[in-house]
C-alpha cells in the first residue's frame, strides 16, 4: 500500500497534467460549441515551405544499443527506427551529438548507417545519417558511404581540428561537392571542437551557394537571436531547427523554427503530435503535449540514463548498457562497458510519468509490436 504522501503526489501530478491537457480535448469534442474554438489562442500561422518539405519536424536522434559484450546491437537499432516510423514522427538522425558517438568505431559507424538505410526503406518517416570527422578527409570518408545509401539527408557539425571560421568553410564546400541532399548543419562541434561556432554569415552563405545547405540546426548562444536572424534570411536559409533537448521548442517555433533535433526519440509520437498541432494553428493541444512532454524529461538527466530505462519501458531496448570514456576522457582499446541501474524510487517516478504520457502516445499504446 502506497503511504499517503505518494498518494498525494500521484493525485497532485495528475490533477496538474489533466489541467494542461484538458483545453485540448475539450476543443476536440465534435459536440464543443463552434465559438469555442474561434475564441481560443492559436498559434501563428506558418508560412510557405521553402526547401526540401521532407526535412521539416522533429527529427529525433536515435540513442546507441549495445550487447552484453560491449558491441552495438544492429538488432535493436533497426528496430529504434522502425518504432520512430510506427510513431508517425517526422524522421530521425544517427549517429550524431554525445549519446556514446565518439565511443564508435568508423566500421561500427558505417555499419549502422547501412543497417538503418535497409531498415527505412520503404517506410514513411526520413533518415538522416550523421557525417562528422576530425577534418575534412574524415568527414568525407563517411560522406561518401552515406551519399551511396541515399538518406533523405544528412547532418554534420564543425569538424575537431577546425579553428576558425575559413576550416569551417572549407570543410562544409568540399562536402558541398559530393552530396545531392539537403545537409543540416549543426552549429555546435563534437566534445574535442574547441573552434568557434558557425556565424550566421557562413551559414546564411553556404545556403546561397547550394540548394542542399541552409538547413541550420541551431544550438549556438544567443540561441534566439541567431534564430531570429536565420529566418529573417530565408530563402537562402532553408530550414531552421530548434535543439537543446526540446525544452524550447515551442518557444522556437514563435519565432520561425520548423523542426527539432533532440536525442528524445523513445518520445518520438509525442514530438510528432506537437508538430501536428502547431502547424493545425491549436496553440491549447500544442502546449498541453508539450508541458507532459517536458514534465517528462526534466527528470531524466544523462542521455544514457532514464532514457534508456524508458527505451526498454516501450519494448525497443534489451537493457541500459553503455560505454564509458577512460582516463582523461579518452577512448579504450576495448569498449567499457556497464548498465545504468535505476533505484526503486527512479523507476517509480519514470513509471508514474510514463502514465500521465501514454494516452498521447500513438493509439495510447506504450509498446508497439515491431515485428
Amino acid at each position: 500500500m502506497k503511504n499517503s504522501f505518494e498518494l498525494n503526489r500521484r493525485t497532485m501530478l495528475g490533477t496538474m497534467l489533466a489541467g494542461l491537457a484538458a483545453p485540448a480535448s475539450i476543443l476536440a469534442q465534435d459536440a464543443a460549441p463552434a465559438a469555442a474554438a474561434d475564441d481560443a489562442p492559436k498559434l501563428p500561422p506558418t508560412g510557405p515551405i521553402i526547401g526540401d518539405p521532407r526535412v521539416r519536424g522533429p527529427f529525433p536522434i536515435l540513442s546507441t544499443p549495445f550487447l552484453e559484450n560491449g558491441e552495438v546491437d544492429y538488432e535493436v537499432l533497426a528496430k529504434s527506427a522502425k518504432f520512430v516510423d510506427w510513431a508517425q514522427c517526422h524522421g530521425m538522425i544517427w549517429p550524431q551529438a554525445g549519446d556514446a558517438v565518439d565511443l564508435l568505431t568508423k566500421e561500427e559507424k558505417m555499419k549502422g548507417m547501412t543497417v538503418l538505410a535497409e531498415t527505412m526503406k520503404g517506410r514513411k518517416a526520413a533518415l538522416c545519417l550523421g557525417v562528422n570527422g576530425k577534418n575534412t578527409a574524415d568527414m568525407l570518408d563517411y560522406a561518401r558511404h552515406a551519399e551511396s545509401l541515399e538518406p533523405t539527408a544528412i547532418i554534420s557539425r564543425p569538424p575537431d581540428e577546425g579553428q576558425t571560421e575559413d576550416d569551417l568553410y572549407e570543410y562544409w564546400r568540399e562536402l558541398m561537392k559530393i552530396v545531392h541532399r539537403p545537409v543540416i548543419i549543426q552549429t555546435s562541434g563534437g566534445t574535442k571542437f574547441k573552434g568557434k561556432a558557425p556565424s550566421v554569415k557562413l551559414l546564411i552563405q553556404l545556403g546561397e551557394e547550394s540548394e542542399f545547405f541552409g538547413y541550420v540546426k541551431e544550438e549556438t548562444g544567443p540561441i534566439e537571436g541567431r534564430m531570429k536572424e536565420l529566418v529573417a534570411a530565408k530563402p537562402k536559409i532553408k530550414r531552421v531547427m530548434s535543439a537543446m533537448g526540446g525544452f524550447k521548442w515551442l518557444q522556437h517555433m514563435r519565432i520561425g523554427c520548423e523542426g527539432l533535433v533532440t536525442e528524445r526519440a523513445v518520445y518520438a509520437d509525442i514530438l510528432g503530435n506537437i508538430q501536428r498541432a502547431y502547424d493545425a494553428g491549436d496553440f491549447m493541444r500544442a502546449t498541453a503535449l508539450f508541458s507532459k512532454f517536458t514534465l517528462m524529461v526534466n527528470f531524466e538527466g544523462s542521455l544514457r540514463g532514464m532514457s534508456l530505462y524508458m527505451w526498454q519501458k516501450r519494448g525497443v531496448f534489451k537493457n541500459t548498457l553503455s560505454r564509458h570514456y577512460g582516463k582523461e576522457n579518452s577512448v579504450p582499446e576495448k569498449p567499457i562497458v556497464s548498465p545504468r541501474n535505476l533505484t526503486d524510487y527512479e523507476k517509480e517516478e519514470c513509471d508514474m510519468r510514463l502514465e500521465f504520457l501514454a494516452s498521447d502516445f500513438r493509439d495510447g499504446i506504450i509498446c508497439p509490436n515491431l515485428d
